[in-house]
């Protein structure tokens, strides 16, 4: 044992499950620590659908300020992402090597940089919001209602940092069950919330139009409630790795490739989360509500779509693990073992919501036959895109693993901004495509990014593969060391 294992004392069960990560049955250990995580993203999911047939029920508009400012919500978290992403890299490197004092300097480096950032954007975010939304091209009749609903989702942004980082560094463990049940925590919170606020809509203690300012508000408390649960066990004794500012380490050493691996990621989402934004405000041109459609269209794809990162988290940090570990082959073949599991998944739940489509669509549209169109004529064509999302998810595992975060954020960027927007724009701008294809534009536009990307995504993951293999073993080992 290692002197740094002698001064880190893993817990018996942590040690038990470090060593399934890096020798057990591979489809076992896959499964075991991804099925926590898809079973929340599938209940998550409903959750959200949940949430959005709540904001249903006050008006189409409500449903598509949500939507709209939900790409603002992510274009904030995009930071929070790289550095969960890029710290769970890191930690999960170190916590396959043994490097158990790494992994304490790493955490509390990573939480306090978390903390400081998270703070930044609060105080700047809150008071620039209505010009940043103007900036956005929010349409007028939404910028209002938006400007308020925003400034509150803003004011979780500290808790939701926190509770990233939290959960980055239990998955970079293999402890995804804390992962499960701390999520399911805040859906449960927040969708009680949720279902109190139309009660007291429904009884008239609240006015329908007022009734959107309680979302955001129970999106807050939900994670304060996480992040107390977080911070206990941050503080903890008996947590091995507890956070304390003398084990943080502001050198070159650890912030160099911190911000190496993190910035691609930011610059990835924030990007994305802003291209969503573009894409909304084209699809608003297309009608009011046709950006609440295209929410829903999103939603009930990712019933097929979303559960399956589940499997990515698991993969990217299991492949991260056994690199720590100098074990190339065993990394690689997580790879192949979440690519079937992603795609048995889809197929069974593309089948599902295929048969349920209907009702489904008619829960959202409450009535409104207009809506109800737009959402079956965008869903028709996204839904056929989930097979190629399967295989991008896929790979994206493996490239975060290897700490290819470059790659990823040029995949998602083509993705979106080569992919995705100019054939809207033609569609949009070209009058033969605008009075032929209408609304169902939006969702073609959906098929053939996501499908382009999918493409893309596998021919790159083939010569990645074949580069490395061909590539001298230590070499490569070597290289891929943080």
């Amino acid at each position: 044992m290692s002197e740094s294992e002698n001064s880190v004392r893993l817990t018996e069960k942590e040690a038990e499950r470090r060593e399934m990560m890096l020798g057990g049955d591979m489809m076992k250990v896959l499964v075991t620590i991804a099925l926590p995580l898809v079973f929340y993203n599938s209940i998550g999911q409903i959750f959200q659908l949940i949430d959005t047939y709540i904001a249903a029920n006050m008006s189409a508009a409500v449903v598509s300020t949500v939507s709209f400012v939900a790409q603002v919500d992510k274009m904030v978290m995009a930071i929070g992402s790289g550095l969960s992403i890029a710290g769970g890299v890191m930690i999960a490197r170190s916590y396959g090597k043994g490097d158990m004092e790494k992994v304490r300097r790493q955490i509390s480096t990573v939480f306090f940089i978390c903390i400081g950032i998270g703070s930044l954007i609060l105080l700047v975010m809150v008071p620039l919001m209505y010009p940043f939304l103007k900036l956005m091209r929010m349409p007028d009749e939404l910028i209002g209602q938006g400007t308020i609903y925003s400034s509150l989702v803003m004011a979780s942004v500290i808790f939701q940092f926190i509770n990233t980082i939290y959960f980055s560094i239990q998955k970079s463990k293999g402890n995804t069950k804390v992962i499960m049940w701390g999520n399911l925590l805040v859906l449960f919170v927040k969708t009680s919330m949720n279902i109190l606020t139309m009660a007291l809509i429904k009884n008239g203690k609240i006015e329908v139009g007022n009734g959107i300012y309680f979302l955001p508000v129970a999106t807050l408390l939900s994670h304060f409630v996480l992040t107390t649960i977080a911070m206990k066990n941050f503080t903890s004794k008996k947590n091995p790795f507890r956070i304390s500012i003398k084990n943080c380490e502001f050198k070159k050493t650890l912030l160099l490739p911190l911000f190496s691996l993190g910035l691609p990621v930011f610059l990835e989402k924030f990007i994305m989360a802003f291209g969503k934004s573009i894409v909304n405000a084209l699809c608003a041109g297309f009608g009011p509500t046709v950006v609440g459609a295209l929410g829903v269209s999103d939603r009930i794809c990712g019933m097929a779509t979303n559960p399956i990162s589940g499997f990515q988290e698991a993969e990217s940090s299991l492949v991260s693990n056994n690199l720590g570990n100098r074990n190339l082959n065993r990394a690689l073949s997580f790879f192949y073992r979440t690519l079937l599991l992603n795609l048995s998944f889809t197929i069974v739940v593309f089948v599902i919501t295929g048969v349920l489509k209907n009702p489904i669509i008619e829960a959202f549209a409450k009535g409104d036959s207009n809506f109800a169109g737009e959402i079956d004529k965008i869903y028709f064509y996204e839904r056929l895109d989930t097979l190629l999302v399967s295989v991008n998810s896929s790979v994206m595992g493996l490239l975060y693993g290897f700490g290819k975060t470059k790659i990823t954020m040029f995949l998602n960027l083509l993705r979106l901004f080569v992919y995705r927007i100019p054939p809207l724009l033609i569609f949009m701008k070209v009058p033969f495509f605008f009075d032929t294809l209408g609304t169902s534009a939006v969702g073609l536009a959906m098929l053939i990014s996501n499908s382009l990307v999918g493409l893309t995504a596998g021919i790159v993951a083939a010569a990645f593969i074949k580069r490395i293999k061909n590539a001298d073993s230590q070499r490569l080992t070597e290289s891929i060391e943080i």
